[in-house]
């Protein structure tokens, strides 16, 4: 396998052609349920208050639940999965972090069901301070789009009340975006998919969006 390519900035960086029979891609999947993950949006709630895990909940336009995923408190290497039911019997997918410590933290993501890499998300660090910025690798561990926070980062770190924005873009197209709604002791966010196409696995797109939500935290 060849080394994966320096990063870059997004307006510099040449991504790699995603597989077409496994990843981020859907068209080639055998495992994506079409119905769940067709929508072209969602709603996602999180919980505000928690003693032994947040609970986040990503909902359809009908209001069907389409994803659970309950963070634990108190884990010492990141491990986390998203599951399709509440009752957490039916495994979406699995997030587990290379190391339980670092700056530019890894997380890879598995098809629950299949054990396949589907690609991994990477934190750039110290450049997240002001920008959330995260790249995301092919199963090949190549850069093939990035997930960013939009809009007023900065007054954003000195005032939290304003409200956040991400967006996830595959190959330099936006296939996501990511708005926070105004909620009093609530975080509930949209997931505008409309711009997709089929480019990205729904599922993938709500693993980041939850990371993103998560570290907004």
């Amino acid at each position: 396998m060849q080394p994966a390519q320096p990063y870059a900035p997004p307006a510099q960086q040449a991504y790699a052609q995603p597989n077409q029979q496994q990843g981020m891609v859907p068209a080639g999947g055998q495992h994506l349920q079409a119905g769940p993950f067709s929508h072209p949006n969602y709603s996602v709630k999180q919980s505000f208050w928690a003693i032994f895990g947040r609970k986040t909940r990503v909902y359809a336009p009908d209001g069907s639940l389409v994803a659970f995923i309950k963070r634990p408190l108190f884990k010492w290497k990141e491990e986390q999965t998203i599951y399709a039911d509440e009752a957490q019997t039916q495994p979406l997918l699995f997030i587990k972090a290379r190391k339980a410590i670092a700056i530019n933290m890894v997380r890879d993501v598995f098809d629950a069901n299949t054990g396949e890499l589907v690609g991994s998300i990477k934190s750039r660090g110290w450049k997240s301070i002001i920008r959330d910025t995260w790249d995301i690798l092919d199963p090949h561990e190549q850069p093939v789009g990035i997930m960013q926070e939009d809009g007023m980062s900065l007054l954003r770190r000195m005032f939290p009340i304003l409200l956040g924005k991400w967006k996830i873009e595959l190959q330099g197209q936006m296939v996501c975006y990511v708005k926070q709604v105004f909620k009093f002791f609530a975080k509930e966010y949209t997931m505008d998919m409309s711009m997709n196409q089929g480019r990205m696995d729904p599922r993938f797109a709500m693993a980041l969006a939850v990371l993103a939500l998560q570290a907004e935290s």
